[in-house]
Order: C-alpha cells, then sequence, then structure tokens
C-alpha cells in the first residue's frame, strides 16, 4: 500500500493491524507498520498470546516481515508507525534495525494506565544491574574477552 507522506494514514494502518490483532485475540492493542519510500513494507500487531512468545510485539513483527520483505537486516530511511510508544525491547529493534523515526499514538504512560509494564521497565533499565528487580551477576570470564577479540579481527564479518 503506497502513500505519499501522509503520517495519519500510516497511523490509521496501524491501529487497523491493533484492532485486528485485538478483537481476534491474538494479543494486546498494539499494531505497527514499516514504511519505505512511501510505502508499507511491513505490518504487525502484538502476537505475545497467540505466539506464547513475549517478543511478538508489534513492533517486533512488523520489523521482521518488513527485513523479510526488503531482503535486509538494515532498514535504513525506512519509518515505523505504532499505536504506542515502543517499550524498550521494541525501541533497541529500532535502532539495531536503523529505522530512521518513530511516529506513534499513546504513550507508555498510557500503556500502564491499562496494565503494561513498559513504563517500568523503562525505570529498571536507568538502575544499575545490582539494584533491578531482576539480580544480574557479572561473571568476568577471560575466554569472552578472547572471543571479542576474535571477532573484532574477523575480516569476513559482516557488521551490524
Amino acid at each position: 500500500m503506497e502513500n505519499n507522506g501522509n503520517k495519519q494514514f500510516f497511523l490509521n494502518e496501524a491501529l487497523r493491524e491493533a484492532q485486528n490483532g485485538m478483537r481476534n485475540n491474538l494479543g494486546g492493542p498494539f499494531g505497527a507498520v514499516v514504511v519505505k519510500d512511501g510505502k508499507i513494507i511491513g505490518r504487525g500487531c502484538n502476537r505475545v498470546t497467540s505466539d506464547n512468545d513475549p517478543t511478538a510485539h508489534a513492533e517486533i513483527v512488523a520489523i521482521r516481515e518488513a527485513c523479510r520483505n526488503a531482503g535486509t537486516f538494515d532498514l535504513g530511511g525506512a519509518e515505523i508507525y505504532s499505536t504506542c510508544e515502543p517499550c524498550p525491547m521494541c525501541l533497541s529493534a529500532i535502532y539495531w534495525s536503523n529505522i530512521r523515526s518513530v511516529i506513534y499514538s499513546a504513550t507508555r504512560h498510557d500503556a500502564e494506565n491499562i496494565g503494561f509494564r513498559d513504563n517500568m521497565i523503562y525505570e529498571e533499565i536507568n538502575e544499575e544491574p545490582a539494584q533491578r528487580m531482576i539480580p544480574f551477576q557479572q561473571i568476568n570470564d577471560p575466554e569472552m574477552h578472547q572471543l571479542f577479540e576474535e571477532w573484532k579481527k574477523k575480516i569476513d564479518k559482516i557488521p551490524y
């Protein structure tokens, strides 16, 4: 589907994804579309409960489809339209995929008001690992450093 720059049009497409997913009991009330050059290249609704996959957020689903359709892991130049401010996991995927901009409607606080933990996770990220609700423990293993050095020197690696 093509549209030349009407942000509301693409946000409405994300809303339709959310409505269809929620009304068909695929997951929560979230939808997203990835747009490049005025065309939707990826669509997604939240599929956490239907796929039994806590990573199957609308943005992740849409990014995965966009990457498959584009034949690359690099979505540089694309935009993502989401019904809600992306959670930290989705935000990370947006950065990793090089999406250039995010357009969203509801906020993480709106999501919190209907029972979602996005805001709590944003707050947890700011805590030192030892102070987080889920305990973190670092074990410094020299072999890991060797592995990282091997990657650093690898000639045929594909950087990302």
